[in-house]
């Protein structure tokens, strides 16, 4: 109910999700009225769909403390509840993330093992994609917490992308072993003694090079880098139409070269990799961007849908449980 552009783009979502798995069902959590509504003029009757009414909404401005004590119905409380009662599999909302995290955190709780969840998400890269974590929703991390956030992040990234042994870097001011702060130094030397496909730490520059499949750091430096590739888009994306559109030359050049532009934003539309993992919990939360439109909340879904199948939570704990022995 609380996404930046209301209910319908959910229930459009929900409609595309319906017509492609034929073994999945979806509950609507929110404003039974509304959703109603919007569900019998979008996805008309179909037995997979049900509401879940909740009289509540968390605002994408609210503080997280005080949704978590608050709003006790709202309908990112009534979602997850039904993760927790076993009703659902899974919880897929575009609202506050940090109500999201705090109230998934209180009500599921966290996977023995994990200190602390991360925000895990699948950016473009060269060649496929990776996988980065934590996006913000811890500020710092210790050695042991980056340890889990990579064990957390080379399951979702086999999972994803079916990729066996995940290739798994710390982001560092330098490759060298010799750079960087005590921090990602211990947390290096855990995981080159740990099983996982350790690759060393890796640059900012080298984030899309597709020298990695999956990149460890804390919340804060992560949220950073996260914001600094997506204003390098829009930058990039500016300048582009303001080349094209310099005068007729240029636009009979755009015209011309339509054809690749269509696929270089196709590749970077951002749209194909919403849907962000709060991994360390003890259930399958997905957070999708507040200003996600139908087709990127359907991707969102379909995160679900891969996670619930591949039973990501069971996966996380069986790693850690190897790696303690």
């Amino acid at each position: 109910m609380s996404g930046d552009l209301g209910a319908e783009v959910v229930v459009r979502a929900a409609a595309a999700t319906l017509a492609k798995y034929q073994h999945v069902n979806l509950v609507l959590v929110g404003d039974e009225t509304e959703l109603s509504a919007l569900a019998g003029n979008i996805v008309g009757a179909d037995a997979r769909l049900s509401i879940r009414h909740a009289s509540e909404v968390v605002a994408m401005s609210e503080p997280p403390a005080e949704a978590l004590r608050k709003k006790k119905d709202s309908s990112m409380r009534v979602a997850i509840n039904l993760v927790k009662d076993g009703s659902a599999d899974a919880c897929v909302s575009a609202g506050n993330t940090g109500a999201l995290m705090a109230t998934a955190k209180f009500v599921l709780k966290m996977l023995p093992g994990i200190d602390r969840p991360a925000i895990i998400a699948e950016l473009p890269a060269l060649g496929g994609s990776l996988h980065m974590l934590d996006l913000g929703a811890n500020t710092q991390a210790t050695p042991e917490q980056l340890f889990q956030y990579a064990v957390m992040g080379s399951i979702v990234a086999a999972d994803i992308n079916g990729i066996e042994a995940p290739r798994v870097s710390l982001l560092n001011i330098g490759a060298e072993d010799t750079k960087g702060h005590d921090t990602v130094k211990e947390a290096a030397a855990l995981l080159s003694a740990s099983a996982l496909n350790y690759v060393g730490f890796i640059e900012g520059t080298d984030l899309m090079s597709g020298k990695t499949d999956v990149v460890v750091t804390d919340g804060f430096t992560g949220n950073v880098a996260l914001k600094t590739m997506e204003g390098t888009v829009g930058l990039c994306k500016h300048h582009l139409r303001t080349a094209f559109s310099r005068n007729w030359f240029t636009k009979l050049q755009a015209f011309l070269a339509a054809p690749v532009l269509r696929a270089l934003a196709s590749n970077m539309d951002s749209r194909n990799y919403n849907g962000a993992t709060l991994a360390g919990l003890n259930g399958i939360v997905i957070k999708s961007h507040g200003s996600a439109d139908a087709y990127a909340f359907q991707h969102a879904i379909d995160t679900a849908i891969v996670e619930v199948r591949n039973q990501l939570p069971q996966q996380i704990g069986s790693l850690l449980k190897k790696e303690a022995a």
